[in-house]
């Protein structure tokens, strides 16, 4: 595949991302299509730009697939450890929900987003060892602890259970 234009070759990333229910690593796509990772950046970038739902994850790219079945909401959350951090998420998974970014607001820079895209506890474990091999530091720890999800849940009634337990469990911020 590495005779590709530069459009045969986007639209193989598309393709390939579409095919995948998995995130792609940037090298994966390079292998693939014979070009460089920088290459495979550049296209994602120009690929974005003309409205692409490519998301960069940690553990790869990925094409958003928009679940017409399914909800999107919000939930504005404060913990202060890697274990109440996991446990957040835990409860969140639990009731269905597929955590799809955490998000910030940061007093100098504004809204600072991340794509997580957990939605199962072996993704939820992979990124929890990601922190701690890592050595990372949560971007709720810029705005001691406090931040939001943006989750997708399958219905109404999840988005209550997630949101009670979280309560419960002292981690939900109300209005």
């Amino acid at each position: 595949m590495n005779n590709l234009n530069a459009e045969d070759r986007r639209s193989s990333i598309i393709q390939i991302l579409q095919e995948k229910n998995k995130p792609v690593k940037g090298t994966e796509l390079a292998n693939q299509l014979g070009v460089s990772r920088q290459v495979i950046v550049q296209d994602v970038a120009l690929l974005r730009a003309q409205g692409s739902q490519i998301m960069a994850t940690p553990q790869g790219y990925v094409m958003l697939k928009n679940d017409k079945t399914k909800l999107m909401k919000t939930i504005v959350s404060k913990h202060h450890s890697y274990s109440d951090m996991n446990d957040e998420l835990q409860i969140m998974i639990d009731y269905g929900a597929r955590v799809i970014d955490v998000v910030v607001e940061h007093p100098l820079y504004g809204e600072i987003r991340s794509i997580l895209d957990i939605s199962y506890k072996k993704e939820l474990d992979d990124f929890m060892e990601k922190i701690r091999t890592e050595k990372a530091e949560p971007l709720a720890t810029l705005t001691d602890g406090v931040h939001i999800h943006t989750i997708e849940v399958p219905n109404e009634e999840s988005y209550n259970k997630i949101r009670k337990v979280l309560l419960e469990k002292g981690f939900l911020i109300e209005d």
